[in-house]
Parts: structure tokens; C-alpha cells; sequence
């Protein structure tokens, strides 16, 4: 199984990836589809020299809120492109960017805006605001920008809504129909910023590779979005691998009946015919057919490692 894997230090702000990379894909494959995100119900993507100019002008709205060299800015949400501008936006203008588990709460989350002191922050939904409100010290200066949440102040915080940093029309990403969107190889990632490492490695692959990435719309329709963009790499981290390999198990017979016996015999015979087909059943089942290579953000241990995720999708290839 590839492994792919950066070890941040958890209370240390992203590495700064090298933009030009970013404008050599603008300018070798400006037409090219770079991010591909579900938005109520309507697939969307944007192409590479859509990116580019979105991070041109995310910069420039972030610069006129007075973000500057040096200052941290804290990201919280689900792995999206707009969470994604965001970042290379503030690293743009040299900011240290940072992410915040948008599953912390209470007492864990305090300690987390206490270690990373961010005095700008994008975090997507008005729970996470909320949550946040609760447990950070509102008396040093921050800027939360939400899409979400309305605009208040509570002490030195600001919350202000996402628009602000999009006063002026953004530019409309392209809507894709479930033929389009699943119509060139991509990378798939459905986690968020509880995942420590994930936007690094989401940055490496995208910008250093030129690999193109879809989002699901939720976490709870990320099995269905998977199936219709039928993902050639597959990224993720080792709780979601596992989680994976359970989904998998549960697409099988249950343990002990004839046919997960079926089953285990097939594996364990792969000259067998069966074999092939119930792999490409689960394959298909759960939207990767297309599956090529599996990226994962840390080693699993190999007494756990997910036998049917190996067994099904990675030598399926």
C-alpha cells in the first residue's frame, strides 16, 4: 500500500507550498479541471486558472483585513476548495496557516486556539462558531470568517460572513453534471480538518503532482458522491482506512454463513472466476471501480491492517 506522510508536529503551522507550482499548472493546463466539489446537489469544479485568480483575489481581500506576514490564520471545516483557496491565499501573503479539528469542544478546543493563537480564522459551520465563541479567550483580537454564521462581536472577536472577503462577484465555478464529474481520473478526500496532516497532503498531492480532487457535499452523502465521480487515488488517513475496511466488511455476507466462507475461499484461492467478480462488486458498491492507488497518511500496524480494503480495492487494480 503506498504511503504518503509529512509527521507535522500538531501545534506547528502548515509548510508553505511553492505558489509558482500552482501557476505552472494555470498555465500548462488552464482549461483542465483542478477541484471538483458537490454544492446542493449540483457538482462544481474549478479549473486550474480558475484557481489561480480565486487565490489572486482571496489574497488581496485578506490583505485589505489587515492579514500580514507572520500572522496565523486557523482553518476549521471539512476538506472543500474554498477551504482550500483559503490556505493558499493566506500563505500567499505569508501567513502561518494552521488547521483546528472542527470535532474539538469545551476544554480540548480551548487548549487548541491557546497553542495556536490564530488572529484570523475561516471555520465553516455555525456550530464550529459557536462552539468556538465558547471556548476561546475573547480577549485577544481574531477575525472569524464563516459562511455560515451572522456577523456579531464578542469582545475583541469579530465573526464576520465569508462575503466580506468576496465583495466583489466571485468568479461562478462551473456546474458538472454526474457524467462530466466522472469523467477524468481524480483524487478523492472526504475528511476535514480533524485529520492533523490531511490538508498538507492534500496540498502536496494537488499542487506538486498537478492531481486533480473532488470533495464530497457532506460526510454523510460521501459514500453516495463517491460512486458517481469513481475516484482513480484514493487519500485518507488510518482511522478512515479502518472505518473503510468496516464499510467493506459490511458489504459482505456475515461472518460464519456459507457465503463469507464463499468468500474467504476466494481470497485464498485468486485463480478461482468468483473471486474476480465479487471484487468488482464491492468495487463497485462503493465507487471505485476506477481505484488505482491508495494514499494513506499513516502507516496502519500491520496487526490491524485492513484485510479487506487491501484485498478488495488496492490488488484490484
Amino acid at each position: 500500500m503506498s504511503v504518503h506522510e509529512l509527521n507535522l508536529p500538531p501545534d506547528e503551522p502548515l509548510p508553505a507550498f511553492p505558489l509558482g507550482q500552482l501557476q505552472r499548472w494555470a498555465e500548462q493546463r488552464p482549461l483542465q479541471i483542478a477541484l471538483r466539489h458537490r454544492r446542493r446537489g449540483v457538482w462544481k469544479a474549478w479549473r486550474w486558472i480558475d484557481v489561480q485568480r480565486e487565490v489572486e483575489r482571496l489574497a488581496a481581500a485578506l490583505r485589505e483585513q489587515g492579514l500580514e506576514p507572520g500572522a496565523r490564520l486557523a482553518l476549521c471545516g471539512a476538506f472543500e476548495p474554498t477551504l482550500l483557496l483559503l490556505a493558499l491565499a493566506g500563505q500567499h501573503l505569508g501567513a502561518r496557516v494552521l488547521t483546528v479539528s472542527r470535532q474539538a469542544k469545551g476544554e480540548a478546543l480551548r487548549r487548541l486556539l491557546r497553542q495556536a493563537r490564530p488572529a484570523f480564522a475561516y471555520v465553516q459551520r455555525r456550530e464550529n462558531v459557536s462552539d468556538w465563541l465558547e471556548a476561546g479567550d475573547t480577549s485577544q483580537p481574531l477575525r472569524l470568517f464563516s459562511a455560515q454564521a451572522a456577523a456579531r462581536v464578542r469582545g475583541a472577536w469579530q465573526v464576520l460572513p465569508l462575503s466580506v472577503l468576496l465583495a466583489d462577484e466571485p468568479a461562478e465555478a462551473l456546474s458538472l453534471g454526474w457524467r462530466q464529474a466522472a469523467g477524468a481520473p481524480l483524487a478523492w478526500c472526504d475528511e476535514g480538518t480533524e485529520w492533523r496532516d490531511g490538508l498538507g497532503h492534500i496540498l502536496a498531492l494537488w499542487l506538486k503532482q498537478g492531481t486533480g480532487f473532488a470533495f464530497p457535499e457532506t460526510s454523510e452523502s460521501a459514500s453516495r458522491d463517491r460512486r458517481e465521480v469513481a475516484p482513480a487515488v484514493l487519500l485518507l488517513s488510518e482511522p478512515r482506512l479502518q472505518a473503510l475496511a468496516a464499510e467493506i466488511d459490511s458489504r459482505l455476507a456475515p461472518p460464519g454463513s456459507w457465503r463469507r466462507r464463499l468468500c474467504d475461499w476466494t481470497l485464498a484461492n485468486p485463480q478461482q472466476a468468483p473471486r474476480r467478480w465479487i471484487k468488482a462488486r464491492v468495487r463497485e458498491l462503493l465507487g471505485f471501480r476506477r481505484l488505482q492507488r491508495i494514499l494513506v497518511g499513516a502507516p496502519a500496524p500491520a496487526a490491524s491492517g485492513p484485510v479487506w480494503l487491501s484485498e478488495y480495492l488496492e490488488r484490484a487494480a
